[in-house]
């Protein structure tokens, strides 16, 4: 069984000010809730290759992975797969503006559990969609409330 969960939200900023906040894998901590640590093994800034090892708590376990980026559009796309890590998956994040001036945000995250994992799929997805739900809601706060950090 694979798991695919799709979340989306709209923020009220530009969309180059959210895409750039939000594909600089240095401000993950600031919103993602699970995620705890970033360590570039690839040189910095974001680009087709580039690999980020992660740090994140989920679901009560500490898990380390690694993220390649296979598709990056600035402002428009990004799409990074795990290199390494308990659980193959793939992150695809798309900005598009709004008639307002703002930014629709989706987060998407696929993948193929293997071994015991499968058997946890229907859960893991649930508890997926609800942490993407909290870390969106997050960033539109931070950006919102005008908050930038290493913003690319």
């Amino acid at each position: 069984m694979s798991v695919d969960v799709f979340t989306e939200i709209v923020i009220e900023r530009p969309r180059a000010e959210v895409a750039s906040f939000a594909s600089n894998p240095d401000n993950a901590p600031a919103w993602y809730v699970n995620i705890k640590s970033v360590e570039w093994e690839s040189q910095p800034p974001l680009r087709v290759g580039s690999r980020v090892s992660f740090v994140a708590h989920f679901l009560g376990k500490r898990l380390t992975y690694t993220y390649e980026a296979i598709e990056f559009v600035p402002h428009e796309r990004l799409i990074m797969r795990t290199a390494q890590g308990p659980f193959p998956m793939e992150t695809t994040y798309t900005w598009q503006p709004t008639a307002r001036g703002g930014t629709r945000m989706g987060l998407r995250n696929r993948g193929r559990p293997a071994g015991f994992s499968r058997l946890f799929a229907p859960f893991m997805a649930s508890a997926m969609r609800r942490a993407n739900r909290k870390d969106l809601a997050r960033l539109k706060a931070l950006l919102e409330k005008g908050f930038s950090s290493g913003a690319a």
